[in-house]
């Protein structure tokens, strides 16, 4: 046997040799004992308490409007439209082509100057308000923007005062009318 023959054999013979130690550490570690690390204990997290909805700024819309019905008739010589026993009247000065706005409550109204907010679907404005006669009233000139806002409000606007309930107040003609009889 050649030199170069008795030293292929050899190799071949390691590395045979090689893989049968690869084989048994593989099958060897097959059969060992796999650990696993203990998991955290089971908790169950606390019953959630059903989120309640805050009103805010931007979710008057959401909630229902005001009970109450809009009318509409002339008290001499001006437009004026009564919401929900008054709580609201629009009023038309003709001569001036103002519409006052006009909020009240029965158990009363804040006896300072007090803002006036109205929430539109697309715009919203602080007014000034004064007290008169039992109600706080702010002043609009009839082309004001403001009154378009209102008449056109998706269904409905929001009138805010310091003190007094929101009202949620449907756009209906009635407030239409007030408005067309000015301009």
């Amino acid at each position: 046997m050649s030199a170069v023959s008795f030293h292929t054999r050899a190799m071949k013979a390691n590395l045979l040799g090689a893989i049968a130690v690869l084989i048994g550490a593989f099958a060897l570690s097959a059969c060992a004992e796999r650990v696993i690390p203990p998991s955290a204990p089971a908790t169950t997290p606390p019953p959630r308490a059903e989120p309640r909805p805050v009103p805010t700024a931007t979710a008057w819309a959401d909630l229902p409007a005001t009970p109450g019905d809009w009318r509409w008739s002339m008290q001499g010589g001006e437009s004026v439209a009564q919401f929900a026993g008054n709580r609201l009247v629009m009023r038309c000065e003709p001569g001036t082509h103002a519409i006052h706005i006009e909020r009240s409550e029965p158990g009363g109204i804040p006896v300072a100057a007090t803002p006036l907010i109205i929430r539109t679907q697309t715009m919203t404005r602080s007014l000034s308000a004064v007290p008169q006669a039992g109600v706080l009233v702010a002043t609009l000139g009839a082309r004001d923007p403001l009154l378009d806002a209102m008449a056109f409000s998706r269904g409905r606007f929001a009138v805010e005062a310091s003190g007094l309930a929101q009202l949620r107040v449907p756009s209906w003609t009635e407030v239409s009318r007030v408005i067309e009889d000015c301009r």
